[in-house]
């Protein structure tokens, strides 16, 4: 276990990670072109569009770097905990990695020329080039290589070690992936039964509901196969970093188990304004959605009963004695633990949106991008800067010296001060009205655009410190996987404690989750489909008329 993953299954992660900061890059500069022109004082060169950049930043950033650095992050995982790839599933690994890349420079080219300003949640009756639909569609069949390939060598271990538990982050990891190919499904139907015929000009309509209840299909577990990877860290590796043990083995499995089952069925929360769903079906959908706060609350109760437990072995004493004895200066814990605690915040703000009744207060203002800002901008992103502070050293055989850890330290207080800027002026904009996904400048002058302006400029500061956060660690990753000194760094597995109950079987049981999650699926979607495809629109052509 104090041995370094292999070389070439550490080439095929980092060459993943290449493609995640290169996106970080691209795509941040976009962000905070965006956080200029809001403030109405900027104006972008070149004839370049608001919808231009706005469409770079979130496909960028919400679809390439977390699928590229996730994945990445799963293939190390599983090399270091259940053994060596093969040579079969690495080669599989880099089909799925040049399917991915292809796609992706295709959907970046139809994007900066202008082709492509549909937004990353594409919505009809907003039309992009085919080649963006190409490009995506390309992704998403990378992606199913990469799972499938997991799949496989995860399957050949349980083979060679029957009735044995499977090491708990391969365990996390294939939960991660069954979401993503169970969740990529409805977009995947989408792009290609309706919007690609669409664009191609093979039908003349499409069937906006069906197409936007099948990207919220994918587009809820977006965010779960977002959060999963940072647990598995929170799980795993921080009680490793910190000196002491995972708090319970099988209470994190069924936690993961419990987000597999409850984060698919629960589209419609993001269709609550939307006509013809029946309002029951949308009850149950969000009733499904609050039972996502159940693993929520048992990932916070684990983890802080973990960093309880270590601050008692270290003699701490009092309510609250065992935070002061947490590696403060340890960047490889410092800035996974803002994302945790910026995650309370974030958690609350997510069951503002899925209540049907505060959601008529936020829905499409500019609260629900202050939102994913708090989610995936920050308690991911941190973590994800965390695990590349171990990870990519671990890999290119450097170390995180002093120079680059006190850098990471910097580099995450500035994303938290930049963050508060940015996600708090977005959800106080929000609550006035302040529209989604506009630049306000159709506004003009009236009295509730005028109003908007602190909150603008807000906006612009805060993401002009996040950009200068984004070139911190930049810096950082490049140092660390070209010029750091050679050296050995840890991949930190923790142990699970010697209190902590057995792990039952029951969790290894594949057959009856997905079982049950397909289950779930086809009460939730079967009825309201149905409905939906028997009440479509006049004329409306793609997916209705191909049944």
């Amino acid at each position: 276990m104090n041995q370094r993953i292999d070389q070439l299954d550490g080439k095929l992660s980092m060459a993943h990670f290449y493609v995640a900061f290169i996106a970080l890059a691209l795509g941040g500069l976009a962000g905070l072109l965006q956080t200029l022109v809001r403030t109405g004082e900027f104006i972008l060169p070149f004839n370049i569009g608001y919808y231009q950049v706005l469409t770079v930043h979130g496909v960028l950033l919400g679809l390439v770097l977390t699928t590229f650095f996730i994945i990445g992050f799963l293939y190390a995982s599983l090399s270091k905990t259940t053994g060596t790839l093969s040579l079969r599933v690495r080669r599989w690994g880099w089909i799925g990695f040049v399917t991915m890349t292809v796609g992706t420079s295709i959907t970046a080219v139809s994007i900066l020329l202008g082709k492509a300003s549909v937004l990353y949640t594409f919505y009809a009756p907003l039309q992009a080039h085919p080649a963006f639909y190409i490009g995506l569609t390309l992704v998403v069949v990378g992606s199913w290589i990469s799972g499938f390939s997991m799949f496989s060598h995860y399957g050949k271990w349980k083979k060679q070690h029957p009735g044995k538990v499977s090491p708990l982050i391969s365990f996390m990891a294939i939960i991660t992936m069954i979401m993503w190919l169970v969740a990529t499904l409805g977009v995947a139907a989408t792009v290609l039964i309706q919007f690609l015929p669409w664009s191609l000009g093979i039908v003349d309509t499409i069937d906006v509901l069906i197409s936007r209840t099948l990207f919220w299909y994918f587009g809820h577990p977006l965010v779960y196969f977002w959060l999963l990877p940072a647990y598995m860290a929170w799980y795993v590796v921080i009680p490793k970093i910190i000196g002491g043990k995972i708090f319970s083995d099988a209470l994190a499995r069924l936690s993961f188990i419990l987000f597999l089952l409850f984060s698919i069925p629960v589209g419609f929360h993001h269709q609550l304004t939307e006509p013809g769903i029946d309002p029951s079906w949308k009850f149950l959908q969000v009733v499904l959605t609050f039972m996502v706060a159940i693993p929520s609350l048992m990932t916070a109760f684990s983890m802080f009963a973990t960093f309880e437990l270590y601050g008692r072995s270290k003699g701490a004493t009092g309510l609250f004695g065992w935070f002061k004895v947490l590696p403060w200066g340890d960047a490889r814990f410092f800035a996974p633990f803002m994302g945790m605690l910026i995650f309370i915040p974030a958690g609350a703000g997510g069951l503002i949106n899925a209540s049907h009744q505060l959601n008529q207060v936020i829905h499409n203002t500019i609260w629900v991008t202050g939102h994913f800002h708090l989610t995936v901008a920050t308690t991911v992103l941190l973590t994800f800067f965390g695990i590349s502070y171990w990870l990519i050293p671990h890999i290119t055989g450097r170390i995180l010296t002093k120079a680059m850890n006190k850098l990471a330290i910097i580099q995450t207080i500035v994303w938290c001060i930049g963050m508060a800027f940015m996600s708090t002026s977005m959800h106080a904009a929000g609550l006035l009205g302040a529209p989604r996904r506009s630049s306000f400048s159709t506004y003009g002058n009236s009295a509730q655009a005028l109003e908007w302006i602190p909150y603008q400029i807000a906006q612009a500061i805060g993401g002009s410190i996040l950009f200068i956060g984004i070139i911190l660690v930049l810096v950082i990753v490049i140092n660390l996987a070209f010029f750091a000194p050679k050296g050995e760094t840890e991949f930190p597995i923790g142990e699970v404690a010697e209190e902590a109950e057995s792990t039952p079987m029951i969790f290894e049981n594949w057959k009856l989750w997905v079982g049950v999650l397909v289950i779930l699926i086809l009460i939730a979607y079967t009825i309201p489909f149905i409905d939906m495809i028997q009440n479509a629109p006049p004329g409306s052509k793609g997916f209705p008329h191909l049944l």
